[in-house]
């Protein structure tokens, strides 16, 4: 198998701080590969290092082939990146911020012109074409944005979580966008906090947590790690919810979690939800809410690493990879 990017055993410390300890992956030519984690976990530093803006302390990596510490002049004519904020110059319209970056990277005048109206076109923005770009919705810009990793014609893209504060709409645009890239052979590295993103996105997926993949494969082998569906209960007395917590983790035979007065336990079985329903009648408990619904991304950590992803803030070594990325 051929693939676009390969890394083996990245390490990067800032000082004292160990933002990569250790990580590997591949990525097979003109697929999306989906790297999930929360804030702080190392899929920006990654990232950074697979697009040559910083180096390792130790590991090696090769995108296209090419090895991103010795021969990083040719892993930049190969890629694009789009980072999590919109690096457009908001002063100038959108024809003028792809024209530039076209001019940036030698094409020739007219050419960039036309390659900038193509791309408008392609990302719905030929309407506001002249307008400058601080005039822009959030969604508009992102594309834009994305549309300026473009003009070069990478093979490989590297979105470092775009939909981040996108409203549901806009971001439904933009899957749109990358599975189209990704029919053109275009191989597209994906970090997100949203399994759903990757849910819809990805042929493979890793998991990233401190610096380290702790999972590997496919969205449905990871849910499945966690039960691949969730039940949950919301006693309409919090002083029964230890009571639910008890009858349901017994039925799925599995620990159950209990926030806030929610009790969620992972399920393999759907069948055990009206089971649920009549063992907590039998029991006095009175059920103000009951649902099922897929594993999310958080059940996913939880049943990894034994916390959420809202418990973790974002690490030292993220903040120093972006000071470091953005002077590179």
């Amino acid at each position: 198998m051929t693939y676009a990017i390969q890394a083996d055993g990245l390490v990067k410390r800032f000082g004292d701080t160990q933002a990569l300890a250790g990580v590997s992956l591949t990525a097979p030519a003109g697929a999306v590969l989906g790297v999930l984690g929360p804030n702080g976990a190392g899929k920006t530093t990654m990232t950074r290092i697979l697009a040559t803006l910083i180096e390792p302390t130790a590991g090696t990596a090769l995108v296209g082939g090419f090895d991103v510490v010795r021969e990083s002049h040719k892993v930049r004519q190969l890629i694009g990146l789009t980072g999590q904020y919109a690096g457009v110059d908001e002063m100038l319209t959108g024809t003028e911020n792809l024209v530039l970056i076209g001019r940036l990277l030698g094409i020739p005048r007219r050419e960039s012109k036309a390659r900038a109206a193509e791309l408008l076109e392609r990302f719905q923005l030929t309407d506001a074409a002249e307008r400058a770009a601080k005039t822009y919705s959030g969604g508009m810009r992102r594309r834009l944005d994305l549309a300026a990793s473009l003009v070069g014609r990478p093979q490989i893209l590297f979105l470092d979580e775009p939909t981040t504060g996108l409203d549901p709409r806009s971001r439904n645009g933009l899957w749109d966008i990358v599975r189209g890239l990704t029919d053109d052979g275009v191989t597209v590295l994906l970090t997100t906090q949203y399994l759903e993103e990757a849910d819809q996105l990805a042929d493979d997926i890793i998991v990233i947590d401190r610096g380290e993949v702790i999972a590997h494969g496919t969205s449905d082998m990871l849910k499945a790690q966690v039960g691949g569906q969730v039940l949950e209960v919301r006693p309409v007395e919090a002083a029964q919810a230890g009571t639910a917590a008890r009858i349901v983790g017994e039925l799925a035979d599995a620990d159950p979690e209990l926030r806030d007065g929610l009790v969620s336990v992972p399920i393999t079985d759907p069948g055990l939800m009206p089971v649920a329903v009549r063992r907590l009648d039998d029991a006095g408990v009175a059920v103000g809410e009951l649902s099922l619904r897929k594993s999310s991304l958080d059940e996913v950590f939880f049943a990894l690493t034994g916390h959420h992803t809202d418990d973790i803030d974002a690490e030292a070594g993220e903040l120093a990879a972006d000071k470091e990325g953005a002077s590179a």
